[in-house]
C-alpha cells in the first residue's frame, strides 16, 4: 500500500531463479578435552552443566512416579493434573539455556517444565547473592521464600535459589497457594518473570504469536535482551505458527520504519523430538523432514536456520553462541531445530503403543545423562564418584523439595470454603496506568499541529449549532471523530502505545479511525499487519503481557473465528492464570459490519462476553465511544471494543450538550439511559438503538406509551442496577440487539432480569434479535435485522396490546416452536 514502494513489473516478471543457502545439520564435532584446551569452559562450567542436567530429570523422574505409583522416594503422594514429560530433552533444554539470563524471555509449551528449570539454573548462577535475595524476599511477598527456608539449612544463596525454584514450579504445579501463581496455572502454565521465564502455553504453539509479540516489545521500547520461542515440531503444522513468523519477518521493518529497524529479537526453536502425540511428524503426518528448512519459505535470510544435535549440550551451547550473535547484532528472526527425544510418553497416560522397544532402546543407549558424564570422565573433568555425589545430591534436594509441595500444612491449597472469592479476585485487575515508560513518545509532528487531531478539534460537538440549525455531516463530532481523539491523546501520553492491523497506517484503518495519524507518528507505532488476525491478536497480547500497551483491529467481527484462541484462551486468560502477576494491557477493536452479507455482517459479542476474563463494550453513540475508549486505553485490563460500521458517521442525539471537550471516563459496566418513560423498558445493545427510538416516538406519539431506553454500551462486566430500576419501575422489558436472536447476549439479560425482578413483572421479558440465518444480502436487511416494526409487534403481542395496532412481523406460540425445531 505505501506509494514509497512501487511495484514494478519489469522487476517481477523478470526471468531469474530462487535460490536456497545450505543449512547446516549437526556440525558441531568437537570432543569435551578440545572444548577445555581452548578455554571456552572450566571443568566448573561443565559440570554445572550436567549439574544442571540431573536437576531437570530428576524433577520428570519424580513426577512421573507420582503420576503412575503415587509416590516418589518414600514419599506418597497424588496428583491428578497433567504431566506432559520431557524426559530425555534435558540436554537441549540446558544448553539453550546456558548463555541466556534474566533480560532474555524465554516462551515454552505443554511439556516445559525442563525448559522452566533448565533457564533458572542459569540465571541463578549469573545473578548476584544480592539480587536473588532481593528477588526471592519481594515476588509474592515472599510467600514462596518463606516456605522454601522451611526445608532447613542452605550451603550458600545460590542453593537456596535453586530449591525456591524447584519448590515453587513444584508447589504450581501440584496447586498450592506458595505456587508461583497461588497453583492457578499449574503444569502447563508455570513460570517465573524475575528469572525471564514467561508463559509456557497449553495450547500447541500458542507461543508462537505470544512470544513474537514479546519480541515486538523489545524491539520498539529498545529493552534489553532477546526472545526465545520454545515450540515442538508438531506445532510446525499450525497456522499462528506461520503467522507468528511472516509478522517476524515483514520487510517493513527495513524498508519503511524510520526507527527500531534492527531484525526482530527472535530465536524460533523447534524441539524436535519427532512426535506431535501419537503422530510421528518424521514421515507421517508432516513433510519437512527437518524443521529446519521451514524459514527458506518464509525469508531470505532462511532465519540464518540449523539443525542442532540436541543430544550433547555443547553443541546446542555452540549453535547459540551464534544465533545470539545474530540476534544481537539486530538480523533476526533466527530458527534452530534442536534434535530430541522423549522417553515418556506425550502424558503419563501414554502407553507408546505408536513406537517400538526398539527405537525407545536405540535412544536410549545415546541418552546425555550417560554419555555427557562419560565423556567427562573421559577428558579427566570428573570421576564416577563425582558424578554419583551430583546424582545423590539431586536425588536428596528433590526428595526434600517433593516432601514439601506434598505437605498441605507447608504448601496449603487455596481454601475456597473460607474465601469463595480466591479466583474471582483474579478476573480483573482494574487498575489504571497512565505510562508504561517514563520516556518521551516518539512522534514526527506535535498532537497540536497534526492536521487530523486539529480537524477533530474543530467540529461541533452538538448537533444542533449555535444558530439553533442542524450541524452539516462534514462538520459534525461523530462516533469515529470520539474513538480517535481519545487515540490520538494516548498516544501522545503513553510512549509504548501501538496499533496495528490490516490497512491501519495508509488508509487509517478500514473505517478511518486512525486517518491523518500516519502524518504523526512513526511506523514503529502505527503500521500495517499482515492478513493474518491470529498474529494481529497473539502478538498483541505477547507485547501487552511483556509491558507495553497495544491497540490492535480486526477489520470485521467475522474475522475472530480467524483468532479464535488468541482472543479466548490467551488474551482472556493470563491475568487470571499468573494470579495477577502478568497485566494485560491490550485493546482489541473490532468492527460490525453492515451491507457485506452472511461473512461480513455479523454480531459475535455474545461470543466474547462468554468468555471470563475479556471485558466487552459495544458503544453506540459518541458520548459512550470516547468516554469508554479513555477507559479501556488507560486500564491494565483485556477489552474487545465492538463498533458498529452503521453508526460511525452519527453525532450525539442524547447527551445533553452533546460530547463534552474536556476528557472524561465512562466505567465499563455501566449503563447510559437515553430516555425516561414509565410503561415499558427496552434495553439495547449496538446500532439497533436508533431502529428502537424510531419505535419509541411511535409509542408515544400514536399510542401514549412512554419507554424508558437503556442502552448497554458494556456488557461484561455489567452493572444491574439501573436495569433492575427500570424494569421494577414499568414491570415491562423489550431487549433488542442485532446479534442472531438464539445464543445471543440479550437472552442472558433476560435471564438474569427474570431472576432479579420475577414479582415486578407483568410478562415474561422478551428479546428482539436477528434471524437465525445467514445475514442476506443488505437489500434484505428490514427482514433480517430487528426494525422498528419488529419492536412494536413484539410489545403488542406479548406485553401489553396497542389500540387499533396490526401486528405484521408477529410470532405465534406454534410459529415460534416449529422455528426452534427447525433450528431457525
Amino acid at each position: 500500500m505505501p506509494k514509497s514502494l512501487f511495484v514494478d513489473p519489469k522487476a517481477v516478471r523478470a526471468p531469474g531463479a530462487v535460490t536456497f543457502k545450505d543449512i547446516p545439520v549437526n556440525q558441531y564435532n568437537k570432543t569435551v578435552a578440545e572444548e577445555l584446551a581452548s578455554g571456552k569452559y572450566t571443568k566448573e562450567d561443565l559440570i554445572r552443566i550436567f549439574r544442571d542436567m540431573t536437576v531437570l530429570r530428576e524433577f520428570e523422574t519424580m513426577l512421573n512416579n507420582i503420576k503412575t505409583q503415587g509416590g516418589y522416594n518414600g514419599i506418597d503422594h497424588t496428583y491428578p493434573g497433567p504431566a506432559h514429560l520431557s524426559i530425555g530433552q534435558e540436554a537441549a533444554c540446558v544448553g539453550q539455556a546456558y548463555l541466556l539470563d534474566e533480560n532474555d524471555f524465554a516462551f515454552g509449551s505443554h511439556r516445559s517444565h525442563s525448559e522452566i528449570l533448565a533457564k533458572a539454573l542459569s540465571t541463578i548462577n549469573k545473578m548476584s547473592d544480592e539480587q536473588l535475595m532481593n528477588v526471592m524476599e519481594n515476588f509474592l511477598e515472599g510467600k514462596c521464600l518463606r516456605a522454601t527456608q522451611k526445608l532447613g539449612e542452605t550451603k550458600d544463596v545460590k542453593d537456596l535459589a535453586i530449591r525456591f525454584i524447584l519448590y515453587g514450579t513444584l508447589s504450581e504445579i501440584f496447586a498450592r497457594e506458595t505456587g508461583f501463581h497461588l497453583g492457578m496455572g499449574g503444569s502447563m502454565h508455570a513460570f517465573f518473570l524475575p528469572f525471564g521465564i514467561y508463559p509456557n502455553n497449553a495450547i500447541v504453539g500458542g507461543s508462537g504469536t505470544i512470544s513474537t509479540g514479546a519480541a515486538l516489545y523489545k524491539k520498539v521500547n529498545e529493552k534489553k535482551g532477546i526472545v526465545v520461542c520454545n515450540i515442538g515440531d508438531a506445532s510446525m503444522a499450525r497456522g499462528p505458527v506461520w503467522e507468528a513468523l511472516n509478522f517476524a519477518a515483514m520487510d517493513q521493518y527495513k524498508t519503511l520504519w524510520e526507527s527500531h529497524t534492527d531484525g526482530m529479537p527472535i530465536l524460533y526453536n523447534i524441539f524436535n523430538n519427532s512426535y506431535g502425540m501419537g503422530d510421528q511428524t518424521r514421515g507421517e503426518t508432516m513433510g519437512q523432514g527437518c524443521m529446519s528448512r521451514i524459514a527458506s519459505g518464509v525469508s531470505p535470510t532462511q532465519f540464518h536456520a540449523e539443525t542442532v544435535d540436541g543430544f550433547n549440550p555443547l553443541a546446542v551451547i555452540d549453535a547459540m553462541e551464534r544465533k545470539l550473535e545474530l540476534l544481537r547484532n539486530g538480523q533476526g528472526p533466527v530458527m534452530l531445530e534442536t534434535l530430541t527425544y522423549r522417553f515418556s510418553g506425550h502424558s503419563v497416560s501414554d502407553q507408546n503403543a505408536y513406537r517400538t522397544k526398539e527405537e525407545m532402546d536405540a535412544w536410549k543407549e545415546v541418552d546425555p545423562l550417560t554419555t555427557y558424564p562419560a565423556a567427562l570422565i573421559e577428558a579427566g573433568v570428573m570421576t564416577q564418584a563425582d558424578v554419583d555425589a551430583i546424582l545423590a545430591e539431586t536425588k536428596e534436594r528433590m526428595t526434600i523439595i517433593c516432601k514439601a509441595a506434598a505437605d498441605p500444612e507447608i504448601s496449603p491449597y487455596c481454601d475456597f470454603k473460607k474465601d469463595p472469592a480466591v479466583v474471582e479476585r483474579l478476573m480483573y485487575s482494574n487498575e489504571q496506568v497512565f505510562a508504561f515508560d517514563d520516556r518521551a513518545p516518539e512522534f514526527t509532528v506535535p498532537k497540536e499541529e497534526a492536521e487530523g487531531y486539529k480537524k477533530i478539534k474543530s467540529k461541533s460537538r452538538s448537533p444542533i449549532g449555535p444558530d439553533g440549525k442542524p450541524v452539516s455531516k462534514m462538520k459534525l463530532y461523530n462516533l469515529r471523530d470520539a474513538l480517535s481523539e481519545v487515540i490520538w491523546d494516548r498516544f501522545y501520553e503513553d510512549p509504548t502505545l501501538i496499533a496495528y492491523g490490516e490497512d491501519c497506517r495508509d488508509w487509517g484503518g478500514a473505517f478511518a479511525v486512525y486517518r491523518g495519524m500516519m502524518d504523526a507518528l512513526p511506523h514503529c507505532r502505527l503500521f500495517n499487519s499482515p492478513l493474518a488476525e491470529g498474529a494481529i491478536v497473539g502478538t498483541a497480547v505477547g507485547y501487552a503481557l511483556s509491558g507495553g500497551r497495544a491497540l490492535v483491529e480486526l477489520m470485521y467481527a467475522d474475522f475472530i473465528g480467524c483468532a479464535g484462541d488468541e482472543i479466548f484462551n490467551q488474551m482472556a486468560k493470563w491475568q487470571s492464570m499468573s494470579a495477577g502477576i502478568l497485566k494485560m494491557p491490550l485493546v482489541l477493536r473490532v468492527s460490525v459490519g453492515s451491507k457485506y452479507g452472511a461473512q461480513h455482517s455479523q454480531d459475535w459479542t455474545a461470543l466474547c462476553a462468554h468468555i471470563p476474563g475479556l471485558k466487552v463494550c459495544f458503544p453506540a453513540t459518541p458520548w459512550e465511544a470516547k468516554g469508554l475508549m479513555e477507559t479501556a486505553l488507560k486500564g491494565t485490563d483485556p477489552v474487545v471494543f465492538f463498533e458498529s460500521q452503521r453508526i460511525y458517521d452519527v453525532g450525539e442525539q442524547f447527551h445533553e450538550g452533546g460530547v463534552p471537550e474536556e476528557r472524561y471516563e465512562i466505567t465499563i459496566g455501566d449503563v447510559n439511559k437515553v430516555r425516561d418513560g414509565k410503561d415499558v423498558t427496552i434495553l439495547t445493545i449496538g446500532a439497533v438503538l436508533y431502529r428502537a427510538m424510531d419505535a419509541v416516538k411511535t409509542l408515544s406519539e400514536k399510542y401514549g406509551m412512554e419507554a424508558d431506553v437503556i442502552n448497554l454500551h458494556s456488557l461484561a462486566p455489567l452493572d444491574y442496577t439501573k436495569i433492575v430500576e427500570s424494569v421494577r419501575k414499568t414491570g415491562r422489558v423489550v431487549l433488542v440487539s442485532d446479534a442472531c436472536a438464539r445464543g445471543s447476549f440479550m437472552n442472558d439479560v433476560a435471564r438474569n432480569i427474570t431472576e432479579l425482578c420475577f414479582d415486578d413483572l407483568d410478562a415474561p421479558p422478551v428479546v428482539i434479535g436477528a434471524k437465525n440465518w445467514i445475514t442476506p444480502p443488505f437489500e434484505f436487511d428490514e427482514y433480517f435485522f430487528p426494525q422498528a416494526s419488529w419492536i412494536l409487534d413484539a410489545i403488542n403481542d406479548k406485553l401489553v396490546p396497542l389500540n387499533g395496532h396490526v401486528s405484521t412481523t408477529g410470532c405465534t406460540e406454534a410459529e415460534h416452536i416449529r422455528r426452534a425445531k427447525e433450528g431457525v
